[in-house]
């Protein structure tokens, strides 16, 4: 009896697959979210806030490269994963092609820094440069972020404050507390998001010696730490300063605890599911957060 081979997509899926486009709202949601709170206080957009998109696209998508690349190369990624398929540990490319791939959007976004840092000055070519070191430093590296407890860490600064209060700064070229509340009451549920990816993988990242947030915790507790994730931000977003009618942001509450009960019933594949709702709850608190602004 013959053994069919999998099928291998087209080049072009291959390529989609590999930047992990849905990993892209985590990174675009307090982007926007930076960029609506400026326009709610001055009423005035800029159109740096294309090149800021596309600058934290850039980043993104080659940290998510990279991470393909080193994960299969430390063997953590294998063919027989339960998330979804990864370039590398599927066959469709090599682990140097994925990196150079990988550092090409690394020099893209270093290039739309610049047209950044013509804007924003010195605090956005800190920002830029921190935020391509950490990209580098996710997974790469003797002691990558990605393999110890801190991961959710750096996506709160990362993905949540970083974010909000660059975007922001680029539109208005002033501080505000504001932006940073915000920041946090976004990050919290994109850490969210990292915590349910290795709470699914948890075994397999024991094995493969990666010891994350969850090995430490357990899934019980993982459980727990999920919930103040979620729950955390609404009071944040309710008590802050912002302008508009922020009690929209109440209609986030019933949301995050119909994710916390699914967490408790959900396991093996199904986790991802999980993971891609955990990811639309941070999306549905920056449109509130818009919804908010507009009235």
């Amino acid at each position: 009896m013959s053994v069919s081979t999998p099928t291998i997509p087209p080049l072009f899926t291959r390529c989609i697959l590999a930047a992990r486009p849905k990993t892209l709202p985590l990174t675009l949601a307090p982007v926007f979210a930076g960029i609506a709170l400026a326009v709610a206080e001055t009423n005035q957009f800029a159109l740096i806030a294309l090149c800021t998109l596309f600058a934290a696209m850039a980043i993104q998508i080659g940290t998510n490269l990279y991470n393909d690349a080193a994960d299969f190369e430390r063997g953590t990624d294998t063919p027989d994963r339960l998330g979804p398929q990864r370039a590398t540990a599927q066959g469709w490319f090599r682990a140097s092609q994925v990196k150079t791939a990988a550092h090409l959007m690394f020099l893209l976004a270093f290039v739309l820094g610049l047209v950044l840092l013509q804007r924003g000055g010195w605090p956005i070519f800190s920002i830029g440069i921190a935020s391509l070191a950490a990209g580098y430093a996710y997974t790469a590296g003797s002691r990558p972020i990605a393999y110890g407890p801190f991961g959710e860490l750096f996506v709160l600064v990362f993905f949540g404050i970083i974010t909000v209060v660059g975007s922001h700064y680029l539109q208005t070229l002033v501080f505000n507390w504001n932006a940073v509340i915000i920041g946090i009451a976004l990050g919290l549920p994109a850490a969210a998001v990292l915590l349910v990816n290795n709470y699914r993988d948890l075994d397999t990242d024991r094995a493969a010696g990666r010891r994350t947030l969850c090995h430490y915790l357990d899934r019980s507790r993982a459980r727990v730490l999920y919930a103040v994730l979620l729950l955390a931000p609404i009071p944040l977003l309710l008590l802050a300063p912002l302008p508009g009618a922020n009690e929209w942001l109440i209609s986030a509450f019933p949301l995050a605890v119909l994710l916390i009960v699914q967490l408790g019933r959900s396991n093996g594949a199904a986790l991802n599911v999980q993971l891609a709702r955990t990811a639309l709850f941070q999306s549905a608190l920056v449109l509130l957060l818009i919804l908010s602004f507009l009235f």
